[in-house]
């Protein structure tokens, strides 16, 4: 009987040691990405026709354009000021951010506000911004609030980036202090 407990306890080794090494092997296969540059503290501003359009601060970014689908990620954090055509001031900020460069998309991650300059609020924990389109969309869960209190949230919403046309998934909303002038 000891020497079956004995065989038990050395092909338990043999087999853990096998696990083990199989493991290895499938690690090497998995290609590793890594960053082709690093900066801290940027803070970049988008111009045209000498007018800045937006400004982005961020503490680091890290550059993966080598990579098959090039892209930037900013794993502390982005600030964003984007100036409309009047000159007013809207806030965008995320903990994380990544920007593909092939198709234009930002991927916002992470405690995402959006604050306008007329005082209307909207957070959610992922947003994605179509640069080529001026489009948000989420799928999950926002709210967005105005100086009244009034609010509309919900599960999923696709949006322009002045927030004039607005295509709600699954939502609910109440308005304070609306008058019959407004309507």
């Amino acid at each position: 009987m000891k020497k079956y407990f004995a065989h038990i306890i050395i092909l338990a080794f043999v087999f853990s040691a096998c696990n083990n090494d199989l493991k290895d092997i499938q690690n090497l296969n998995k290609k590793q990405l890594y960053a082709t540059g690093e900066a801290d503290s940027i803070n970049v501003k988008y111009t045209d026709s000498a007018k800045i359009k937006a400004e982005m601060y961020a503490i680091k970014m890290l550059d993966y354009g080598k990579a098959k689908y090039p892209f930037n990620h900013f794993p502390k954090g982005i600030k964003v000021t984007v100036y409309d055509s009047n000159r007013n001031k809207n806030f965008i900020v995320a903990k994380q951010a990544t920007i593909y460069n092939k198709t234009g998309l930002i991927n916002l991650v992470g405690d995402v506000k959006i604050t306008s300059h007329d005082g209307k609020v909207m957070k959610t924990q992922q947003l994605f911004y179509d640069q080529k389109n001026n489009w948000f969309f989420t799928e999950h869960y926002f709210k967005v609030t105005d100086k009244n209190k009034s609010f509309f949230d919900g599960t999923g919403v696709d949006f322009d980036q002045n927030f004039k046309i607005v295509n709600a998934q699954q939502n609910r909303a109440e308005l304070k202090d609306v008058s019959n002038e407004s309507l």
